[in-house]
């Protein structure tokens, strides 16, 4: 994230975008404190075909050393990865367990 960042300050209400948008980079956004449940990934069966990084639609996956690494601070638990994985090895687990 820059070091340099600005907060965007409107005087009225006719200064807002006409829709919602992030004032700035989602990577300075955890989302994940509310997730009800979370996925695992069960490494034996994963094929590192990474399609559960290619569909997650909040870029909660990084790639290390090969192998697809869920980054917990930004998901949120939609289960779109496990839907997804052709093996089936991503289980949604409810959080806390």
């Amino acid at each position: 994230m820059p070091k340099n960042r600005s907060k965007i300050n409107f005087k009225n209400v006719r200064d807002l975008p006409p829709m919602v948008m992030s004032l700035r980079s989602m990577a300075a956004n955890p989302t994940g404190s509310w997730r009800n449940l979370r996925p695992v990934i069960a490494y034996k069966d994963c094929i590192q075909c990474m399609i559960c990084w290619k569909f997650c639609p909040d870029a909660a996956i990084d790639i290390v050393d090969d192998r697809p690494v869920i980054n917990l601070d930004f998901c949120k638990g939609c289960g779109i990865c496990a839907e997804e994985c052709p093996k089936k090895c991503i289980e949604m687990v409810k959080e806390g367990k």
